[in-house]
Protein backbone atom coordinates (compact mmCIF):
# COMPACT_ATOMS: atom_id res chain seq x y z
CA UNK A 1 0.00 0.00 0.00
CA UNK A 2 2.77 2.17 0.39
CA UNK A 3 4.32 2.12 -3.09
CA UNK A 4 0.42 2.44 -4.12
CA UNK A 5 0.04 5.46 -2.06
CA UNK A 6 3.39 6.93 -3.09
CA UNK A 7 2.05 6.38 -6.94
CA UNK A 8 -0.98 8.03 -6.43
CA UNK A 9 0.82 10.91 -5.08
CA UNK A 10 3.04 11.37 -7.60
CA UNK A 11 0.39 10.95 -10.55
CA UNK A 12 -1.59 13.64 -8.74
CA UNK A 13 1.22 16.09 -8.01
CA UNK A 14 1.81 15.40 -12.03
CA UNK A 15 -1.79 15.92 -13.20
CA UNK A 16 -2.11 18.56 -10.72
CA UNK A 17 0.98 20.81 -10.24
CA UNK A 18 0.74 22.39 -13.75
CA UNK A 19 -1.70 25.75 -13.38
CA UNK A 20 -3.32 25.71 -16.46
CA UNK A 21 -4.50 21.47 -16.00
CA UNK A 22 -5.56 22.92 -12.93
CA UNK A 23 -7.52 25.42 -14.92
CA UNK A 24 -9.33 22.60 -17.83
CA UNK A 25 -10.14 20.20 -14.84
CA UNK A 26 -11.96 22.42 -12.59
CA UNK A 27 -12.45 26.07 -13.86
CA UNK A 28 -13.79 25.24 -17.39
CA UNK A 29 -16.45 22.34 -16.84
CA UNK A 30 -18.46 24.74 -14.36
CA UNK A 31 -18.19 27.70 -17.11
CA UNK A 32 -19.10 25.40 -20.15
CA UNK A 33 -22.25 23.76 -17.33
CA UNK A 34 -23.36 27.25 -17.33
CA UNK A 35 -23.06 27.78 -21.06
CA UNK A 36 -24.72 24.59 -21.50
CA UNK A 37 -27.67 25.68 -19.06
CA UNK A 38 -28.16 29.06 -20.55
CA UNK A 39 -28.02 28.09 -24.32
CA UNK A 40 -30.07 24.90 -24.29
CA UNK A 41 -33.48 25.38 -25.10
CA UNK A 42 -35.86 23.52 -27.34
CA UNK A 43 -38.46 26.97 -27.18
CA UNK A 44 -38.68 28.13 -30.06
CA UNK A 45 -38.69 32.49 -29.59
CA UNK A 46 -37.97 35.06 -31.31
CA UNK A 47 -39.53 34.28 -34.62
CA UNK A 48 -39.46 37.26 -37.17
CA UNK A 49 -42.93 36.96 -38.47
CA UNK A 50 -44.15 39.72 -41.27
CA UNK A 51 -47.88 40.35 -41.76
CA UNK A 52 -49.26 43.93 -43.62
CA UNK A 53 -52.74 43.41 -42.60
CA UNK A 54 -54.97 46.60 -44.38
CA UNK A 55 -56.70 49.47 -41.91
CA UNK A 56 -60.10 47.23 -42.37
CA UNK A 57 -58.76 43.77 -42.00
CA UNK A 58 -59.23 43.24 -38.64
CA UNK A 59 -59.23 39.72 -38.13
CA UNK A 60 -55.55 39.68 -39.77
CA UNK A 61 -54.46 42.09 -37.45
CA UNK A 62 -55.37 40.28 -34.28
CA UNK A 63 -53.82 37.25 -35.29
CA UNK A 64 -50.33 39.74 -36.22
CA UNK A 65 -50.89 41.50 -33.02
CA UNK A 66 -51.67 38.43 -30.63
CA UNK A 67 -48.63 36.48 -32.41
CA UNK A 68 -46.34 39.25 -31.71
CA UNK A 69 -47.77 39.50 -27.96
CA UNK A 70 -47.38 35.99 -27.19
CA UNK A 71 -43.63 36.58 -27.57
CA UNK A 72 -42.64 33.40 -29.99
CA UNK A 73 -42.65 36.02 -32.38
CA UNK A 74 -41.05 39.20 -33.28
CA UNK A 75 -42.24 42.11 -35.72
CA UNK A 76 -40.15 41.79 -38.94
CA UNK A 77 -39.54 45.12 -40.94
CA UNK A 78 -40.56 45.25 -44.39
CA UNK A 79 -43.24 47.71 -45.83
CA UNK A 80 -46.90 47.18 -47.16
CA UNK A 81 -45.83 46.56 -50.42
CA UNK A 82 -43.30 44.10 -50.15
CA UNK A 83 -43.04 40.75 -51.65
CA UNK A 84 -43.65 38.31 -48.82
CA UNK A 85 -41.62 35.43 -50.62
CA UNK A 86 -38.85 37.82 -51.06
CA UNK A 87 -38.38 39.08 -47.38
CA UNK A 88 -38.18 35.25 -46.43
CA UNK A 89 -35.50 34.62 -48.63
CA UNK A 90 -33.49 37.80 -47.60
CA UNK A 91 -33.57 36.38 -44.25
CA UNK A 92 -35.36 40.04 -42.95
CA UNK A 93 -38.20 37.45 -42.14
CA UNK A 94 -38.68 33.81 -40.70
CA UNK A 95 -42.44 33.50 -41.66
CA UNK A 96 -45.10 35.46 -43.44
CA UNK A 97 -48.64 35.63 -43.06
CA UNK A 98 -50.05 36.34 -46.25
CA UNK A 99 -54.18 37.16 -46.48
CA UNK A 100 -56.44 36.02 -48.89
CA UNK A 101 -57.09 39.31 -51.82
CA UNK A 102 -59.25 41.92 -50.22
CA UNK A 103 -58.17 40.56 -47.33
CA UNK A 104 -59.12 37.79 -44.44
CA UNK A 105 -62.09 39.65 -42.71
CA UNK A 106 -63.42 39.79 -46.39
CA UNK A 107 -63.05 36.12 -46.94
CA UNK A 108 -64.11 35.27 -43.54
CA UNK A 109 -67.33 36.75 -44.08
CA UNK A 110 -67.84 34.78 -47.50
CA UNK A 111 -67.13 32.03 -45.91
CA UNK A 112 -63.79 31.49 -47.45
CA UNK A 113 -60.95 32.37 -45.29
CA UNK A 114 -57.66 31.27 -46.73
CA UNK A 115 -54.95 32.41 -45.06
CA UNK A 116 -51.04 31.63 -45.95
CA UNK A 117 -47.84 30.71 -43.76
CA UNK A 118 -44.87 31.25 -45.26
CA UNK A 119 -42.38 29.24 -43.68
CA UNK A 120 -38.26 29.24 -43.53
CA UNK A 121 -37.60 25.68 -43.32
CA UNK A 122 -34.25 25.75 -43.32
CA UNK A 123 -34.41 24.70 -39.52
CA UNK A 124 -37.00 21.89 -39.52
CA UNK A 125 -37.75 22.06 -35.63
CA UNK A 126 -38.35 25.53 -35.81
CA UNK A 127 -40.67 25.77 -39.44
CA UNK A 128 -42.76 23.12 -37.52
CA UNK A 129 -43.07 25.19 -34.22
CA UNK A 130 -43.99 28.16 -35.67
CA UNK A 131 -46.67 26.81 -37.89
CA UNK A 132 -48.54 25.15 -34.90
CA UNK A 133 -47.86 28.48 -33.06
CA UNK A 134 -49.68 30.58 -35.88
CA UNK A 135 -52.38 27.77 -36.13
CA UNK A 136 -53.34 28.26 -32.82
CA UNK A 137 -53.03 31.65 -32.39
CA UNK A 138 -55.64 31.82 -35.46
CA UNK A 139 -57.76 29.64 -33.93
CA UNK A 140 -57.60 31.53 -30.69
CA UNK A 141 -58.67 34.08 -32.30
CA UNK A 142 -61.52 32.51 -33.90
CA UNK A 143 -63.18 31.12 -30.85
CA UNK A 144 -62.37 34.83 -28.63
CA UNK A 145 -63.69 37.32 -31.13
CA UNK A 146 -66.08 36.09 -33.56
CA UNK A 147 -67.17 33.26 -30.98
CA UNK A 148 -67.70 30.47 -33.33
CA UNK A 149 -66.33 27.05 -31.91
CA UNK A 150 -64.92 23.60 -33.48
CA UNK A 151 -65.27 22.45 -36.29
CA UNK A 152 -66.68 25.43 -37.86
CA UNK A 153 -63.87 27.47 -38.35
CA UNK A 154 -64.25 29.82 -41.48
CA UNK A 155 -61.03 29.62 -42.07
CA UNK A 156 -58.84 27.26 -43.87
CA UNK A 157 -54.94 27.51 -43.09
CA UNK A 158 -52.81 26.96 -45.98
CA UNK A 159 -48.84 26.34 -45.11
CA UNK A 160 -46.39 27.00 -48.04
CA UNK A 161 -42.72 25.72 -47.13
CA UNK A 162 -39.70 27.30 -48.52
CA UNK A 163 -36.28 25.58 -49.11
CA UNK A 164 -37.31 22.34 -47.83
CA UNK A 165 -40.92 21.54 -48.43
CA UNK A 166 -40.85 17.66 -47.51
CA UNK A 167 -39.03 18.52 -43.96
CA UNK A 168 -36.43 16.14 -44.52
CA UNK A 169 -34.05 16.65 -41.42
CA UNK A 170 -31.13 15.81 -42.99
CA UNK A 171 -31.11 19.14 -45.52
CA UNK A 172 -31.22 20.71 -41.60
CA UNK A 173 -28.50 18.78 -39.84
CA UNK A 174 -25.92 17.61 -42.48
CA UNK A 175 -24.69 21.08 -43.09
CA UNK A 176 -23.95 21.14 -39.20
CA UNK A 177 -22.69 17.23 -39.08
CA UNK A 178 -20.21 18.56 -41.91
CA UNK A 179 -19.36 21.92 -39.56
CA UNK A 180 -18.28 19.79 -37.04
CA UNK A 181 -16.42 17.46 -39.30
CA UNK A 182 -13.93 20.36 -40.67
CA UNK A 183 -13.68 21.80 -37.07
CA UNK A 184 -12.91 18.42 -35.37
CA UNK A 185 -10.29 17.19 -38.07
CA UNK A 186 -8.43 20.58 -38.36
CA UNK A 187 -8.51 21.58 -34.58
CA UNK A 188 -7.58 18.78 -33.45
CA UNK A 189 -4.23 17.66 -35.10
CA UNK A 190 -3.39 20.69 -35.78
CA UNK A 191 -3.24 21.77 -32.04
CA UNK A 192 -1.32 17.56 -31.51
CA UNK A 193 0.99 18.67 -34.02
CA UNK A 194 3.43 21.12 -32.01
CA UNK A 195 2.67 19.87 -28.54
CA UNK A 196 3.98 16.56 -30.04
CA UNK A 197 7.56 17.90 -30.66
CA UNK A 198 7.38 19.32 -27.27
CA UNK A 199 6.62 15.82 -25.71
CA UNK A 200 9.19 13.75 -27.38
CA UNK A 201 11.37 16.34 -27.25
CA UNK A 202 12.24 17.33 -30.91
CA UNK A 203 11.20 20.96 -30.03
CA UNK A 204 14.20 22.51 -28.82
CA UNK A 205 15.92 20.64 -32.14
CA UNK A 206 13.12 22.51 -34.08
CA UNK A 207 13.76 25.84 -32.86
CA UNK A 208 17.78 25.64 -32.45
CA UNK A 209 17.88 24.83 -36.71
CA UNK A 210 18.27 27.42 -38.60
CA UNK A 211 15.03 27.71 -39.48
CA UNK A 212 12.90 31.28 -38.30
CA UNK A 213 9.92 31.02 -36.02
CA UNK A 214 7.85 31.74 -38.90
CA UNK A 215 8.66 29.07 -40.91
CA UNK A 216 7.88 26.47 -38.42
CA UNK A 217 4.68 27.38 -37.60
CA UNK A 218 3.88 27.18 -41.12
CA UNK A 219 5.85 24.38 -41.59
CA UNK A 220 3.23 23.07 -38.73
CA UNK A 221 0.24 23.88 -39.64
CA UNK A 222 -0.34 24.09 -43.60
CA UNK A 223 -0.11 20.52 -44.35
CA UNK A 224 -3.61 20.43 -41.57
CA UNK A 225 -5.29 23.48 -43.70
CA UNK A 226 -4.61 21.44 -47.13
CA UNK A 227 -6.02 18.39 -45.11
CA UNK A 228 -9.11 20.20 -43.96
CA UNK A 229 -9.10 21.89 -47.64
CA UNK A 230 -9.04 18.36 -49.45
CA UNK A 231 -11.76 16.92 -46.77
CA UNK A 232 -14.42 19.45 -48.58
CA UNK A 233 -15.47 17.99 -51.85
CA UNK A 234 -15.25 14.39 -49.85
CA UNK A 235 -18.10 15.53 -47.14
CA UNK A 236 -20.22 17.18 -49.49
CA UNK A 237 -20.34 14.47 -51.84
CA UNK A 238 -21.60 12.67 -48.67
CA UNK A 239 -24.10 14.92 -47.92
CA UNK A 240 -25.47 15.51 -51.57
CA UNK A 241 -25.41 11.92 -53.32
CA UNK A 242 -25.24 9.85 -50.06
CA UNK A 243 -28.00 12.24 -48.12
CA UNK A 244 -29.62 13.85 -51.01
CA UNK A 245 -28.85 17.34 -49.96
CA UNK A 246 -29.76 20.05 -52.45
CA UNK A 247 -26.66 22.06 -53.83
CA UNK A 248 -28.26 24.89 -54.93
CA UNK A 249 -25.37 27.37 -54.84
CA UNK A 250 -21.95 27.38 -56.37
CA UNK A 251 -19.77 24.87 -55.26
CA UNK A 252 -16.75 27.52 -55.63
CA UNK A 253 -18.75 30.05 -53.62
CA UNK A 254 -18.47 27.22 -50.97
CA UNK A 255 -15.68 26.49 -51.71
CA UNK A 256 -13.95 29.97 -50.93
CA UNK A 257 -16.32 30.01 -47.62
CA UNK A 258 -15.18 26.56 -46.60
CA UNK A 259 -11.12 27.61 -47.17
CA UNK A 260 -11.83 30.67 -44.97
CA UNK A 261 -13.37 28.26 -42.00
CA UNK A 262 -10.60 26.25 -41.77
CA UNK A 263 -8.16 28.70 -42.09
CA UNK A 264 -9.88 29.93 -38.96
CA UNK A 265 -9.99 26.50 -37.04
CA UNK A 266 -6.21 25.89 -38.23
CA UNK A 267 -5.37 29.08 -36.39
CA UNK A 268 -7.63 27.99 -33.38
CA UNK A 269 -5.74 25.20 -33.45
CA UNK A 270 -2.27 26.50 -33.75
CA UNK A 271 -3.05 28.70 -30.48
CA UNK A 272 -4.19 26.23 -28.64
CA UNK A 273 -0.92 24.16 -29.50
CA UNK A 274 1.35 27.26 -28.31
CA UNK A 275 -0.84 27.48 -25.10
CA UNK A 276 -0.55 23.32 -24.43
CA UNK A 277 2.50 21.75 -22.66
CA UNK A 278 1.54 18.17 -24.04
CA UNK A 279 -0.73 16.23 -26.05
CA UNK A 280 -3.29 15.56 -23.47
CA UNK A 281 -3.91 19.28 -23.13
CA UNK A 282 -3.98 19.85 -26.47
CA UNK A 283 -6.59 17.39 -27.00
CA UNK A 284 -8.61 18.73 -23.88
CA UNK A 285 -8.19 22.13 -24.92
CA UNK A 286 -9.32 21.60 -28.64
CA UNK A 287 -12.56 19.49 -26.72
CA UNK A 288 -13.77 22.37 -24.65
CA UNK A 289 -13.68 24.98 -27.15
CA UNK A 290 -15.24 22.54 -29.60
CA UNK A 291 -18.51 21.90 -27.46
CA UNK A 292 -19.71 25.47 -26.56
CA UNK A 293 -18.49 26.46 -30.08
CA UNK A 294 -21.48 23.51 -31.38
CA UNK A 295 -23.73 24.50 -29.39
CA UNK A 296 -23.26 28.17 -29.33
CA UNK A 297 -23.26 28.02 -33.33
CA UNK A 298 -27.46 26.74 -33.63
CA UNK A 299 -26.77 23.43 -35.00
CA UNK A 300 -29.03 22.24 -32.26
CA UNK A 301 -30.92 25.01 -30.79
CA UNK A 302 -32.03 28.38 -32.33
CA UNK A 303 -29.72 31.14 -31.37
CA UNK A 304 -32.57 33.35 -31.10
CA UNK A 305 -33.93 30.94 -28.05
CA UNK A 306 -30.80 32.05 -26.15
CA UNK A 307 -30.45 34.74 -23.28
CA UNK A 308 -28.67 38.27 -24.88
CA UNK A 309 -25.31 37.34 -23.43
CA UNK A 310 -25.31 33.94 -25.35
CA UNK A 311 -26.20 35.39 -28.18
CA UNK A 312 -23.38 37.92 -28.82
CA UNK A 313 -20.87 35.04 -27.82
CA UNK A 314 -22.29 32.66 -30.80
CA UNK A 315 -21.21 35.71 -33.54
CA UNK A 316 -18.21 35.58 -32.30
CA UNK A 317 -18.15 31.78 -33.12
CA UNK A 318 -16.42 30.38 -36.57
CA UNK A 319 -19.08 27.62 -36.27
CA UNK A 320 -21.96 29.96 -36.16
CA UNK A 321 -20.84 31.60 -39.85
CA UNK A 322 -20.10 28.98 -41.56
CA UNK A 323 -22.64 26.48 -40.53
CA UNK A 324 -25.34 29.46 -41.70
CA UNK A 325 -23.11 29.90 -45.18
CA UNK A 326 -23.24 26.01 -45.71
CA UNK A 327 -27.76 26.32 -45.31
CA UNK A 328 -27.68 29.67 -47.41
CA UNK A 329 -25.47 28.21 -50.63
CA UNK A 330 -26.39 24.47 -49.91
CA UNK A 331 -30.41 25.21 -49.38
CA UNK A 332 -31.36 28.59 -50.75
CA UNK A 333 -28.76 29.23 -53.71
CA UNK A 334 -26.11 31.66 -51.78
CA UNK A 335 -27.47 35.50 -51.17
CA UNK A 336 -24.57 37.42 -52.19
CA UNK A 337 -24.68 40.13 -49.41
CA UNK A 338 -25.37 37.34 -46.84
CA UNK A 339 -22.43 35.21 -48.35
CA UNK A 340 -20.30 38.31 -48.30
CA UNK A 341 -20.76 38.89 -44.85
CA UNK A 342 -19.85 35.91 -43.00
CA UNK A 343 -16.67 34.99 -45.37
CA UNK A 344 -15.75 38.68 -44.33
CA UNK A 345 -15.65 37.90 -40.87
CA UNK A 346 -14.45 34.28 -41.07
CA UNK A 347 -11.52 36.28 -43.02
CA UNK A 348 -11.23 38.59 -40.08
CA UNK A 349 -10.88 35.70 -37.15
CA UNK A 350 -8.45 34.23 -39.42
CA UNK A 351 -6.62 36.90 -39.53
CA UNK A 352 -6.83 37.98 -35.81
CA UNK A 353 -5.98 33.97 -34.56
CA UNK A 354 -3.31 33.84 -36.78
CA UNK A 355 -1.85 37.13 -35.33
CA UNK A 356 -2.68 36.04 -32.14
CA UNK A 357 -0.84 32.51 -32.75
CA UNK A 358 2.29 34.21 -33.96
CA UNK A 359 2.68 36.28 -30.57
CA UNK A 360 2.02 33.52 -28.46
CA UNK A 361 4.45 31.17 -30.00
CA UNK A 362 7.44 34.23 -30.29
CA UNK A 363 6.58 34.54 -26.81
CA UNK A 364 7.06 30.64 -25.95
CA UNK A 365 10.69 30.40 -27.39
CA UNK A 366 11.65 34.05 -25.87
Amino acid sequence: MRTLRAFLRKEFKQALRDPRMRILLFITPMIQLTLFGLALSTDIKNVDLWAQPDSNDYLLRRIYDRSVESQWFRSASGDHNADPFELVRSGKADAALVSPPGGLSRAVARGAGDLQLLVNSMNVLEAQAVEQYVRNISNAVIEDDLHIKRPEFPISFEVRVLYNPTLETAFFMVPGVMCMLLSITTIILTGMSLTREKEVGTFEMLISAPVSATEVILGKTIPYLVLGIVQIPLVLAVAVFGFGVPMRGSFAVLLVASVAFVCTTVAIGTLISTIASNQQQSTMGGFLFLFPAILLSGLMFPIENMPAPMMWASYVDPLTHYLALLRNIMLKGGEGSFVVKHVLILIGMAVLLILASFRRFRTTLQ
